[in-house]
């Protein structure tokens, strides 16, 4: 596509609507993602559309980010440059639903929420849970291999996308994947794209594996006097027959923010089943907080919802992804909790995490702590973690934390090769995304 006689601006707006295409400079800035603003903001309302700017894009070297709901844009290193912002909320529609073979195919830009009401009707669901989930787009829970606490019984969205339509930096529509669960594919496009941050495609269609919502689920909160004790109740559940959907640390901040009952630390446990037995198991899981030191009661029927409401991040938090392991939990807090310390005392402290996983979600607020000490703290983190092949990430935080420290941590030299590889085939030019991710792809 030519536009040596006419402005990109138009050529844009002749693709997707002049009312889908904005250069106003209040908008503009509203997009910016840390302090680099878009030259426009483009809102495409069908996948031709996507892949024909992508077109454009490629032929005029123009750095495109896709957004969804726009949670997660301070994931990653800030961009090193920023031509177009995608923002793909147009895209709602549901494609094909299969409800007999639990799958459904959605466009990127429907929320998880709106899904989960659709499904919610026939009892079916999509148990993938972050903090804010509701409000987010699949494409990018995908794009950023979102998860939360249900990722104990049901793991993440690389377990449960089938298949995946994207469209690659040369405005080409790829499928890859499957439509049914029972599908073998030699290359799996799919996992690829799970927390490829939008750097190999722009993903406009997925096709999701769903589960049936259980007939019954209760949680109980088990409460200790230290995070050793902790630690201890995990094992059991995890060497027992019992199948929880959730397994959520939480150390005492956690639990004032969740308008919990005061302790050392908890463990949430979520039992999802037939009435019976989720009353049986529950009173397995008292029977285990006892037998650890502690004591667990069942918690409140809102608490997972004051557990999102808690932990939706907000403007000067650094949250961090931490990757331990079950037999390091209480060391790995207890390290977590000392090197909090030197941040100051404004520097407020929460840690959740997958118990059943060893991983860890840690939430500073930053308000008066010295960044180069919060640089420190993770440094100091990564190094603790990284004796065993642990890791942190830092899911967001402020911009010039982000630019003085690799926010995805050092990353085995032959899979960076890979990834570099990959990047090379599906955007050769370094138009999606540009730096923000691992390696500075």
């Amino acid at each position: 596509m030519s536009v040596s006689t006419r402005s990109l601006e138009g050529t844009l707006a002749e693709i997707v609507g002049r009312e889908r295409v904005s250069a106003e400079p209040r908008l503009l800035a509203a997009a910016a993602i840390d302090g680099h603003a878009p030259r426009w903001v483009v809102s495409p309302a069908a996948l031709e559309q996507v892949a024909a700017v992508l077109a454009l894009a490629h032929d005029e070297k123009l750095a495109v980010v896709a957004r969804g709901s726009g949670s997660a844009l301070d994931l990653g290193r800030p961009p090193v440059r920023l031509d177009a912002v995608l923002d793909m909320r147009g895209l709602t529609r549901i494609i094909e639903d299969h409800p007999d073979d639990l799958t459904v195919s959605v466009e990127a830009g429907i929320t998880a929420g709106a899904l989960a009401a659709r499904l919610a009707a026939r009892r079916q669901w999509l148990p993938v849970d972050p903090p804010a989930w509701q409000s987010r787009t699949i494409g990018g829970l995908v794009a950023t291999n979102a998860h939360g606490p249900l990722r104990a019984r049901y793991g993440t969205l690389r377990d449960l996308l089938l298949g995946v339509r994207f469209v690659a930096a040369g405005g080409v529509s790829t499928w890859g994947g499957s439509r049914v669960v029972k599908s073998v594919t030699g290359y799996d496009v799919p996992k690829l794209m799970v927390g490829s941050l939008g750097t190999l495609g722009v993903l406009t269609e997925l096709t999701l594996r769903l589960h049936p919502m259980p007939e019954s689920e209760l949680t109980w909160l088990a409460a200790f006097p230290s995070t050793g004790a902790a630690q201890a109740f995990v094992a059991r559940v995890l060497d027992s027959p019992l199948q929880p959907s959730r397994v959520e640390l939480l150390n005492e901040a956690a639990l004032r923010a969740c308008a919990a009952t005061p302790a050392r630390a908890a463990v949430a446990v979520a039992i999802g089943s037939v009435e019976a037995a989720v009353r049986d198991q529950g009173a397995l899981v008292e029977d285990f907080a006892r037998r650890a030191g502690g004591g667990a009661a069942g918690a409140p029927a809102a608490f997972w919802e004051r557990y999102d409401r808690a932990f939706t991040r907000s403007d000067g938090q650094m949250v961090l992804q931490v990757a331990s392991l079950t037999s390091r939990l209480a060391d790995t807090v207890d390290l977590i909790e000392r090197g909090h310390d030197g941040l100051g005392s404004d520097a407020a402290l929460m840690i959740t995490g997958c118990a059943a996983l060893g991983t860890l979600r840690v939430t500073l607020t930053l308000t008066g702590a010295d960044l180069e000490a919060a640089a420190g703290f993770v440094e100091r983190l990564r190094a603790f973690v990284g004796d065993f092949e642990g890791s942190v990430v830092i899911q967001s935080g402020p911009a010039v934390l982000r630019a003085g420290v690799d926010p995805w941590g050092a990353i085995d030299p032959a899979a960076l090769t890979l990834m570099r590889a990959l990047k090379d085939e599906f955007d050769p030019q370094r138009l999606l995304n540009p730096g923000r991710f691992v390696g500075g792809l």
